[in-house]
């Protein structure tokens, strides 16, 4: 199962939007504070501003790309050269010269690729990427300012490493099992792909392929094919239109902001590790706040993704077919579904409708690869990804307990209650409960960052849930994984009869192939 990621921490793609400062910074006005002070505290505001001027900018950008650069009006060449241009610039102007780590980190990668034999070429780009990405994160949190702020290029880096690593399984997996059809990039090509305007500040990530049919406008075409693999003659001959999915996605991301900067405020979790509140409050009250702060924390999330996915579809990238009623669908690299996570009635459904694009970037490189144990292996390539805060660490163990723990009781419990509608009502209500204290539960640490607030947390908790997570798992049989992974492969497979004219590139898509090939 994909891990938990990208919750909330100072390593996120769209952290500008929302890192604060670990100061505490004295009770007087910024005006008469000293200038190290002044400049701690205006700093945030500052990106936060940078961040959203640069993203309403790309939005901008986007309707321009799509009626200026339209496919039919230029050529590939010219689309992937302004798409690059125009991402580096929004780069330097957020990051400064920090942003030549994405060339650093891209150029090492491409002549990877170039140059390596394909038997190996897809291990050492993970490797690299991966370990390039660490460094950087470890540089920024432990040797410039610990706690404090300093550029947060890795963020983007993140989303970057991403991309080079789907691509490099996707060539290798096409080569040698042709589940995916990928041809080596150019360096133009490659670069627009890691770093156009459009994703370069908050991605979120997509599959090459699908990239390179958004840039050379063949990206419709395979979509107006029915499951039948007849054309729908009813919308082949019209390109669908973004306005209305972009519309929408933007009173999304105002509603979310402006909740975000309403409520937040008011429910901060680290109250939660107060001594007068943890000695006034009722247990129960302790856990509807937790709730609560966790709540008000994710609208930032939901503009901040939302807000990325309107300027891709406003480009014309993202659309994913249509629907029954025959309306377009602009989901194809949508990174979150908004009320499937707020009504999630498992741990595995919140983690499957948030951060979908990183989710299934961890299925895809690790959970679907890994032969031992690929549920504590994802949580651990997770953390590693995230950053290197002790919080991470703790937030993703604490993850690989619960996932098994909800896997236990749904395998055992969730039976009997399919009897009648009632029972699943009611079911449903108490998994909802429990799911949200236990995700709440679980990203704690994420938050506090540091080992000696979150562990003061788990204490005031008693240890709970971590104890009730181990007494299921002992307590209840749950069949190995490996069985599992082939009764998934067959429902899959079931599913995807008949549906091998779907545009979508990713090997994801073929879980023979990736269960043939996990050794490698």
């Amino acid at each position: 199962m994909p891990a938990l990621t990208g919750y909330q921490g100072k390593q996120e793609p769209y952290q500008n939007l929302v890192l604060s400062t670990k100061r505490v910074l004295p009770t007087v006005p910024c005006c008469i504070a000293t200038p190290t002070v002044c400049l701690s505290a205006c700093l945030p505001v500052c990106l936060m501003v940078n961040f959203v001027v640069c993203q309403l900018f790309a939005l901008l950008t986007a309707f321009w790309f799509r009626l200026y650069l339209h496919p039919s009006k230029t050529s590939p060449f010219i689309r992937h050269v302004v798409a690059t241009l125009l991402g580096f610039y929004l780069a330097l102007f957020c990051f400064g010269w920090y942003a030549l780590h994405f060339l650093v980190q891209s150029g090492l990668t491409y002549s990877i690729m170039i140059f390596a034999e394909l038997e190996h070429m897809h291990k050492l780009c993970f490797i690299v990427a991966l370990g390039y990405l660490s460094f950087c994160q470890i540089t920024r949190v432990y040797v410039f300012d610990y706690g404090m702020y300093s550029a947060d290029f890795t963020g983007p880096m993140m989303v970057i490493t991403q991309k080079i690593t789907s691509l490099a399984f996707e060539i290798h997996d096409g080569e040698t099992c042709m589940c995916v059809l990928v041809k080596m990039p150019s360096l133009l090509e490659y670069l627009s792909y890691n770093c156009n305007f459009m994703g370069i500040l908050a991605g979120p990530t997509c599959s090459y392929n699908d990239y390179m049919a958004f840039i050379e406008g063949t990206a419709y075409q395979p979509r107006h094919l029915e499951t039948n693999g007849k054309e729908n003659g009813k919308y082949k001959h019209t390109e669908p239109s973004p306005k209305n999915n972009v519309i929408s996605k933007l009173c999304t991301c105002a509603i979310s902001l402006a909740i975000f900067l309403s409520v937040s405020k008011i429910f901060p979790v680290e109250r939660s590790i107060d001594d007068k509140f943890i000695a006034s409050t009722p247990f129960i009250l302790q856990v509807l706040y937790l709730y609560l702060s966790m709540l008000a924390t994710r609208p930032k999330y939901y503009f901040i993704w939302t807000l990325s996915d309107a300027i891709n579809n406003a480009a014309g990238f993202g659309f994913n077919g249509y629907n029954k009623d025959g309306s377009p669908r602009w989901d194809l690299i949508s990174n979150l579904r908004i009320l499937d996570i707020e009504f999630a009635t498992s741990f595995k459904m919140f983690l499957d409708n948030w951060n979908i694009q990183t989710a299934l970037w961890l299925k895809r490189v690790c959970y679907e690869r890994c032969p031992i144990n690929p549920t504590a292996a994802t949580f651990l390539l997770s953390a590693m990804w995230h950053g290197v805060y002790p919080g991470y660490y703790l937030t993703f163990l604490t993850g690989i307990g619960m996932t098994m723990a909800a896997r236990a009781l749904r395998h055992n419990i969730r039976p009997y209650f399919l009897g009648s509608t009632t029972h699943k009502s009611v079911y449903d209500v108490i998994t909802w409960a429990g799911t949200q204290v236990a995700i709440c539960y679980t990203v704690v640490p994420f938050v506090l960052l540091a080992v000696g607030p979150s562990l003061k947390f788990y204490r005031s908790w008693y240890y709970c849930i971590h104890i009730a997570c181990l007494l299921l798992v002992l307590a209840l049989p749950v069949k190995p994984w490996h069985l599992r992974a082939k009764e998934e492969q067959q429902q899959q497979n079931s599913l995807q009869g008949g549906l091998t004219g779907d545009h979508n590139s990713q090997c994801i898509t073929d879980n023979n192939c990736n269960q043939k090939h996990k050794a490698t």
